[in-house]
């Protein structure tokens, strides 16, 4: 997909990117080239790249006169440009978009669509897990200038991140982490113990695995930088994986990065057990009493 430089602050909803994906599908099952397509539209071969590619909104014009192309009927034709409406209303998170990064834009649309959500952490306790006051001496290391109240616009923000947990239809998370996480004190011990107590709490949940890789493992193959692996419902979207370093981010759905990804995470997930991470968690929590 894209680096941090072309995530953008318009990054698309999950509806867009399945939007996208059937027009293409559309095109190419009407025999019809990215040429002839431009030409009914009277644009470039690139701009309906982009709209296949989800990168740009879907203009009701546009998706009319495509589909008409493709030989579409106009029921069908009305229902596509509904939706087409509906995928270019901003997402929720757009109201934080003063305070959210334009490349970790893409990152909300993609967790807040995703069906099983993995994810592994060598540093920090992951977002979606974060207590307030865990969440709140995170961001202020890692947003050193904020005032008060972007700080907490920040920590609003994640919160309400976590509220997909709570649906009905949540996703399944499956978080791994280091114990080197428990050990870095965020926010001193009581912040430290709510946390865990968080984490104990969790994982207790049907749809919330926890396992925590202990010093013991030794080196192993997901001992890098963390990622986060995306799998949706609809047919139409690939598995994604999203990974950091310092200075660029990386949208990843290529079959063979994404297989690399989801083995790692597999493999580390074997060196442990929910058992043996309950223990280390109680373990940490009398260390912070």
């Amino acid at each position: 997909m894209s680096e941090r430089s072309g995530a953008g602050s318009n990054a698309p909803t999950v509806l867009r990117m399945i939007l996208g994906r059937r027009l293409h599908d559309m095109r190419q099952n009407a025999g019809v080239s990215l040429e002839d397509a431009a030409k009914a539209l009277r644009v470039t071969p690139l701009t309906i790249r982009r709209l296949e590619k989800a990168e740009v909104a879907l203009k009701p014009l546009y998706v009319e006169k495509l589909l008409a192309t493709y030989g579409r009927d106009a029921q069908e034709t009305e229902e596509f440009v509904t939706l087409a409406e509906r995928a270019n209303e901003p997402g929720w998170w757009h109201a934080y978009r003063d305070v959210l990064p334009s490349w970790f834009t893409a990152f909300v649309s993609l967790e807040t669509g995703a069906k099983t959500l993995r994810t592994y952490e060598p540093h920090y306790v992951t977002g979606l897990l974060q207590t307030y006051g865990y969440a709140r001496a995170v961001l202020s290391g890692g947003f050193p200038q904020d005032t008060d109240e972007d700080l907490e616009r920040r920590v609003h923000l994640r919160l309400r991140r976590q509220s997909l947990l709570e649906k009905p239809d949540a996703p399944t998370l499956w978080v791994v982490m280091e114990e080197a996480v428990l050990h870095r004190v965020v926010g001193g011990p009581e912040i430290m113990r709510e946390q865990i107590d968080r984490l104990l709490e969790v994982s207790e949940l049907d749809h919330v695995s926890l396992d925590i890789v202990p010093f013991t493992a030794g080196a192993h193959v997901g001992a890098c930088a963390p990622f986060t692996y995306f799998r949706f419902e609809e047919p139409e979207l690939p598995d994604v994986v999203y990974s950091e370093i310092l200075s660029a981010s990386m949208y990843l759905d290529q079959r063979s990065d994404v297989v690399a990804h989801l083995e790692a995470h597999n493999r580390m997930s074997l060196m442990t057990s929910s058992a043996d991470s309950k223990a280390l968690l109680n373990r940490m929590r009398k260390e912070y009493s």
